[in-house]
């Protein structure tokens, strides 16, 4: 056990180490300073403001920049749409794979341009490559980018006083990108190109294999057809994007994306990278360090009980291979025993354990094992943490700014205790920004359950089902939470590829997505509107120790208090059934 440990400290060190110089890098860019790479990208970038006649030193109020916000994501889904549906006749498409169905390019338009990426297609016999490069591919890199854009635009709703204009919304976009999406993909596509990643636009190779398969006792099978594509490319952003749509079927499970135990480790590295890096951001430019510190602590002690308690139930696995002899063997320091059901050998239930939790707190839902196989509590860890609004770590910018809308709400309930007006980065918490912190926080929760109960309503939802009572609940309610919190991981047991969980998962990704945009730019307009209240004697303290469990308690709280009686029809139901 002692070196499954080690591995955990080893991976969050590694994240901390990189996430600090990330997170001041990003700092300086969107304060208009001169980083190491500006000497090569800015002639880009003032290039690219020509042409788009963008005048960069123009700001916007907060209608303005949702108003733009909203116009470049409807282009953007109807563009992705639009090219599913007649890339057949494009060209990249050496399979000569057809069109996709309505339903499914609508389905797969919302979940890549809200930074979803839930699929219900296999990539290697849905989607040509230049879908895949055109559509998909770019939108990993603006989707991000717009997370990313509506966090700066939170943060200067705190630093600034008696003023109505909150950024450029074009200049937000343009800067994530170029300073820090491009550069970071290209260094991490290069290394998993040296790990084995195919990166090509060759036709599928059929191959002779070494030994054949008997898959019956009447026909066997001699060959294999490989598939290739730029696949390295987009895996790198859609893991530093918290994307996580694959490339083929089986995401990270498959070796040609994830080849090696180096390729596994730059990537789960990589989910929670920029993520953890946002909040150095956030404590540099509000000129408090210890702010960006906190909010980072808070993520930390709910990932780590959250990789603990997953880790245990994994290893403990279930009474059924317990009580096998010819199954079971006991746990050792070599990853033998535990629950390999679903998983890879070579990467152990330790890999896929610290893989499953990332993930699903990262807003990424890219996976290297099939979280339908994990046990009961295991399983249910990992839909939890969805449920929790993706605030831990969560998507690239949009995490940072659903922890803060916690904030609000933890230092308002603060400053009720204790008959204060609340404060937070010396701006009043008054009503108004509870009222949109209240709606953004239940807004993911009523997505998911109404969602769940018009599946469960469904007269043929058990033929959407590979498993029946309380785990096939499990698959339907684990589908809505990814969907209703633009995770877009899956129990792979869910028949997700059909008109109505098309439409309706669509739709869900598309609210969960815009409604909290909006309420955080909402906040932010406020917040700028006010002036700095000076600190006294009664301002809560937000930036220390006792700060970080009041968080943690009340994110918890919400979770346990919204979810709470979904999760015991399903995950803890199973549990207690192979009990008793």
């Amino acid at each position: 056990m002692s070196s499954i440990v080690i591995q955990v400290i080893f991976f969050i060190a590694i994240v901390l180490l990189l996430a600090k110089p990330l997170g001041i890098y990003i700092s300086k860019v969107f304060k208009g300073k001169r980083v190491f790479l500006s000497k090569v990208i800015k002639p880009i970038e003032k290039w690219i403001y020509k042409v788009l006649k963008i005048n960069e030193n123009e700001e916007m109020s907060g209608k303005e920049y949702i108003l733009s916000l909203m116009a470049f994501s409807v282009i953007s889904l109807l563009f992705v749409m639009f090219l599913q549906m007649i890339q057949y006749i494009l060209p990249l498409n050496p399979e000569k794979l057809s069109n996709v169905n309505w339903d499914l390019a609508f389905n797969t338009a919302a979940s890549f341009i809200t930074n979803t990426n839930w699929q219900a297609y296999s990539g290697e016999t849905t989607l040509s490559y230049m879908s895949q490069m055109l559509g998909l591919t770019v939108q990993n890199f603006v989707s991000a980018a717009v997370g990313i854009s509506v966090l700066m635009v939170l943060i200067r709703g705190f630093k600034r006083t008696k003023c109505s204009k909150l950024g450029n919304f074009w200049v937000d976009l343009i800067k994530s990108t170029l300073y820090v999406l491009i550069p970071l993909s290209m260094v991490l596509a290069i290394f998993l190109t040296t790990q084995g990643v195919v990166q090509n636009f060759k036709p599928y190779q059929e191959v002779s294999l070494v030994e054949e398969i008997v898959l019956d006792d009447k026909s066997t099978v001699d060959t294999q057809i490989i598939p290739g594509g730029p696949a390295a490319s987009q895996i790198a952003i859609k893991q530093l994007g918290t994307n996580g749509g694959g490339f083929f079927g089986t995401n990270s499970a498959h070796p040609l994306e994830n080849p090696t135990l180096l390729s596994n480790i730059a990537q789960v590295v990589s989910i929670i990278l920029i993520p953890a890096a946002l909040c150095f951001t956030f404590g540099d430019m509000v000129k408090d360090k210890k702010q960006g510190t906190t909010l980072l602590s808070a993520m930390i002690v709910i990932f780590v009980i959250a990789m603990a308690t997953t880790m245990y139930y994994e290893y403990k696995s279930t009474p059924e291979l317990v009580n096998n002899p010819y199954i079971y063997s006991e746990i050792d320091d070599n990853q033998s025993g535990g629950n390999m059901e679903g998983k890879e050998v070579r990467f152990g239930v330790t890999n896929s354990a610290i893989w499953g939790v990332t993930t699903t707190s990262a807003s990424n839902g890219s996976v290297n094992s099939m979280h339908d196989s994990f046990t009961p509590i295991g399983g249910m860890i990992l839909t939890l943490l969805m449920q929790l609004g993706e605030v831990v770590f969560g998507g690239v910018g949009c995490g940072l700014y659903g922890m803060l809308a916690f904030v609000i709400l933890t230092v308002f309930i603060s400053g009720l205790m204790v008959g204060r007006t609340p404060e937070y980065l010396g701006k009043k918490i008054e009503p108004f920004e509870m009222k949109m912190a209240s709606i953004l926080i239940i807004t993911t929760p009523v997505l998911v359950l109404v969602g769940t109960a018009m599946v469960c309503m469904l007269p043929n939802a058990s033929d959407l089902l590979n498993n029946s009572g309380a785990h096939g609940f499990s698959e339907i309610l684990y589908a809505l939470s990814s969907t209703g919190n633009n995770n877009g991981s899956a129990f792979a047991g869910f028949g997700a590829n059909n008109i109505f969980v098309n439409l309706l998962t669509g739709i869900v990704m598309l609210l969960a997505r815009f409604i909290p945009i909006i309420l955080i730019i909402n906040i932010a307009e406020s917040l700028a509107s006010k002036k700095i209240v000076p600190q006294s004697s009664g301002t809560l303290a937000t930036n220390n120790t006792l700060f970080v469990f009041l968080l943690v308690g009340v994110v918890l709280m919400i979770g346990a208090l919204s979810f709470l009686p979904s999760l015991a029809l399903g995950p803890i139901a199973e549990h207690l059934s192979m009990i008793f």
